[in-house]
């Protein structure tokens, strides 16, 4: 019988693999279905060429995740939910996508469906691990709290809506979101293991940071693929999948700290603007800020990457 760490490495390099092996057919295929970016005219005007490259990478991506996770750690009461909740919020940013690739313009389902469908999904996959959650819980709260009482459901929600959206936003740049999330995949692996939780979870934290790598080979700058909301709603579900179904929201807020970053320069940026007729960023969300400040594309990423990791190691010593 393999141990933890033989199945874990297995995981991440099959979904690796997986990745690597679908990728160029996938982008051949991508193309004729004339999925392809459009560029919003509210980003950067050295985005414009990006315009016309295949997107809804993401979906060789959750294969590469769902592939991996089956074949080293199978489905029970804790990878089931999870891969339930990835697929449900890719299944919404499929559409999405496939929406904006039938227009062929950047109109795809309005921000008001988006949401009501990744509240619909959240609040089912609460729903349903509701039961299950003692078997993951942590023996003590992470930073001295945790979700409790009656509001817990609508704060773990929430907690995933919002976990989605902020990947969702931290994808504007080549690599930023996969590179992101493979660091945040690997820390959460970590903690799952430093706190002697269910080891499957751990496999599927794994398999999501190869899954991440593969689609790295190719997103990348310059970017021959974008994972598109397919990819990025699952990546948010999957890391947000972990931290409800462990109980760890709390050090989530550490661990994605990048990500509600982005997420939180939007909300400032919105609220301040429709207030005052003014902007705090140069534009959002906030790698645009960088952009517009000088910053090339490859730096502001690898800074973000570095960030990401400072964050994840911090979140691994609260956890501690």
């Amino acid at each position: 019988m393999l141990s933890l760490t033989e199945r874990g490495m297995g995981a991440l390099l099959l979904a690796m693999a997986v990745a690597l092996a679908v990728m160029p057919g996938a982008i051949e295929w991508l193309r004729k279905l004339k999925a392809q970016q459009s560029i919003h005219e509210d980003v950067p005007a050295t985005h414009q060429a990006k315009a016309g490259t295949p997107t809804m990478g993401g979906l060789v991506l959750i294969a590469a995740l769902v592939t991996a996770t089956l074949a080293f750690a199978g489905v029970n009461v804790l990878t089931g939910p999870a891969l339930a909740l990835t697929l449900g919020f890719g299944g919404i940013g499929f559409l999405d996508d496939l929406l904006i690739a039938r227009r062929g313009k950047n109109l795809g389902l309005r921000a008001r469906e988006k949401l009501a469908l990744q509240v619909v999904v959240a609040a089912l996959f609460v729903a349903l691990v509701r039961r299950a959650l003692p078997l993951a819980a942590p023996a003590r709260p992470w930073l001295g709290f945790e979700w409790a009482g009656a509001l817990a459901p609508v704060l773990d929600v929430l907690f995933l809506v919002a976990l989605a959206n902020a990947v969702n936003f931290s994808d504007g740049l080549d690599g930023l979101a996969a590179g992101l999330t493979a660091v945040a995949g690997l820390a959460a692996a970590l903690m799952l293991t430093q706190a002697g939780l269910q080891e499957s979870l751990g496999v599927f934290a794994l398999a999501l940071v190869g899954g991440c790598l593969g689609f790295l080979w190719f997103n990348g700058n310059p970017a021959r693929v974008f994972m598109g909301d397919t990819g990025s709603l699952a990546l948010g579900g999957a890391l947000g999948a972990i931290a409800v179904l462990t109980r760890t929201e709390a050090l989530f807020l550490v661990l994605g700290a990048v990500y509600w970053a982005e997420l939180l320069s939007v909300v400032i940026q919105v609220a301040y603007f429709k207030r005052t007729g003014r902007r705090v960023f140069r534009m959002s969300p906030l790698h645009h800020h960088f952009e517009l400040s000088g910053w090339k594309e490859p730096q502001i990423v690898t800074r973000f990457w570095l960030l990401g990791a400072a964050f994840g190691a911090l979140a691994l010593l609260l956890g501690r």
